[in-house]
């Protein structure tokens, strides 16, 4: 069974949320977790709340990376002292097959990088965030590790990317687009109209072209290739974007007695659609390109979140044993 090594003070709701998310993850997964973090923290949260931390383990790590810090602190400072630091150490070092961070972007993608290290070949790790579209998962990368990038990067991305689809979430031949601000082939700045020359000729990729960002729930492809600026806006558009949708459903449903009567007809459908957008259902998001799986959980996760982030890597981790 693969262990799964969850930073449990990474995050807006840790270590509350960390904590109930992995006593769900392992009560419906038998997921075999090893918590890092202050001890006596862990067990202070656990007992306040009555969480069971039957079948979790603990690693003592005293500090924490805040998103405040310097994210170069978890390779010096706070190297061998933070929850986060420690935790992907302990990836590196073979105690665990999979590290869980809802911690610092920046500090763990640094922290990956001169910890537990690049792909041979790899020059820079890139966040694959799989999304909801029309038929099916679409993943977008980079989504927020590397705003600034260079043609040779993206197409790095669109191979990582192409191999992720294929490998997890098993999809033949995907296909790879590139975020654009229009479909034509002479659109976009120097970034885009480079990359789309360089994808364009690689013959292992099922290149599509350009895709623009209101066609991403459209499924027009299977990964959608971006720096991370772009992608990280993309994303968050679509998240606050469906939040508000939801939002003003439920005001109208609630408006009036005959809404009420209507909501109660239509409401499996809503809990379907609801579920569909709702990002704590997705899990984290790999962090492509590292020697070993390593997953960035949403910042602002709640336990549902961090339970399905704990299962989407227990599944990439059970995959590759």
């Amino acid at each position: 069974m693969s262990k799964i090594i969850v930073d449990a003070f990474g995050g807006d709701h840790a270590p509350l949320a960390v904590l109930q998310g992995a006593a769900a993850a392992r009560e419906e997964f038998g997921a075999d977790i090893l918590l890092v973090g202050d001890e006596q923290k862990i067990k202070d949260c656990a007992a306040e709340h009555q969480i069971s931390l039957d079948g979790l383990s603990i690693h003592h790590a005293p500090d924490v990376i805040s998103m405040h810090d310097d994210p170069a602190l978890v390779i010096k400072g706070k190297k061998d002292t933070s929850s986060m630091g420690v935790g992907l150490q302990l990836l590196k070092d073979g105690a665990g097959d999979v590290f869980v961070s809802a911690g610092s972007t920046g500090a763990l993608v640094m922290g990956t990088t001169f910890l537990v290290k690049r792909r041979k070949g790899v020059k820079r790790c890139a966040i694959a965030t799989v999304m909801p579209a029309k038929d099916g998962p679409t993943v977008i990368l980079d989504s927020g590790a590397n705003a600034d990038c260079r043609p040779e990067l993206l197409h790095q991305f669109a191979v990582l990317g192409a191999e992720y689809a294929a490998q997890t979430l098993d999809i033949k031949n995907p296909r790879v687009g590139l975020l654009n601000i229009g479909a034509e082939d002479t659109k976009g700045d120097e970034l885009r109209l480079e990359t789309y020359q360089i994808l364009k000729e690689d013959e292992t990729l099922n290149f599509v072209g350009n895709i623009e960002a209101r066609e991403i729930p459209d499924s027009k492809c299977d990964v959608l290739v971006c720096d991370g600026f772009a992608g990280n806006i993309a994303i968050k558009s679509i998240e606050g974007t469906a939040a508000y949708m939801m939002g003003i459903m439920k005001q109208s449903f609630t408006s009036s007695l005959r809404m009420k009567l209507g909501a109660a007809l239509v409401m499996p459908g809503l809990r379907t659609l609801k579920k569909k957008l709702d990002y704590s259902e997705l899990g984290g998001a790999p962090l492509l390109g590292a020697e070993k799986p390593v997953f960035k959980a949403h910042g602002s996760s709640n336990a549902k979140a961090f339970k399905n982030a704990i299962r989407v890597a227990k599944k990439t981790a059970d995959a590759a044993r």
